[in-house]
């Protein structure tokens, strides 16, 4: 009975980041985005070091709440890349007309962690081997990619998609393309999981790649996480 129950609430509400995304939506207070950035504790940034990656690996939220884990990350923003229409909205955005798609835009300290390390732990966390798809989110938003900051990067990049063939068995769909424009995402789209750890979707999709990265990275966890 109990798995009965398990399965039902699968699939009424852990079915896909387009439904949750609409429910938080309807939820979400008009505060100023720049008050739900996500910053590491205890970590003062030097703009003047800091290295940008541009990361698409399904629903922004599961990317925002692994890379927040990471020691040396500085700050984590959802967003929205890739596309051809200027500030676009969620809504926009999940007709699939405006090409974006949804990418967490993460600011590091490169003498703590390297663009390389980021680009292992990205390939890990998420299946880079299924095309405009991760799990039950489905559409081009949701697409594996990569969005390089400097000719160093796309070396990096193309290196790291080739290693990752060797974990998974499926040909890898990671698109790699420069940065054009990097858009924000709504307020309410930032910092999720850790505002939000009790939403059905974080339990059941985002939490498990969390764990996903917690196990196969414990050294490279922030301090404050592994208390």
């Amino acid at each position: 009975m109990k798995q009965l129950f398990f399965i039902l609430v699968l699939s009424l509400f852990g079915a896909s980041c387009h439904y949750a995304q609409d429910t938080a939506k309807n939820e979400a207070t008009m505060s100023d985005t720049t008050n739900s950035t996500a910053t590491s504790e205890g970590m003062t940034p030097d703009s003047n070091k800091l290295e940008v990656a541009t990361l698409g690996g399904g629903c922004f939220w599961c990317i925002e709440a692994v890379y927040q884990e990471l020691n040396g990350v500085i700050k984590v923003e959802s967003g929205y890349a890739g596309g051809h229409v200027a500030n676009p909205t969620y809504k926009e955005v999940c007709t699939g007309t405006t090409g974006h798609a949804e990418v967490a835009q993460i600011s590091f300290d490169p003498t703590v962690v390297t663009f390389e390390e980021i680009l292992e732990v990205f390939f890990t966390v998420h299946d880079p081997t299924t095309l405009n798809r991760q799990g039950n989110d489905v559409g081009t938003q949701y697409r594996s990619a990569i969005y390089y900051h400097s000719p160093q990067q796309k070396t990096i990049a193309e290196a790291a998609k080739s290693a990752a063939s060797e974990i998974w068995d499926d040909p890898i769909v990671t698109e790699i393309a420069p940065l054009d424009k990097f858009y924000k995402a709504e307020a309410y789209h930032q910092n999720y999981y850790k505002d939000n750890p009790y939403q059905p979707y974080c339990i059941y999709v985002v939490g498990p790649k969390v764990k996903k990265f917690r196990e196969n990275f414990r050294e490279k966890l922030r301090q404050s996480t592994q208390n």
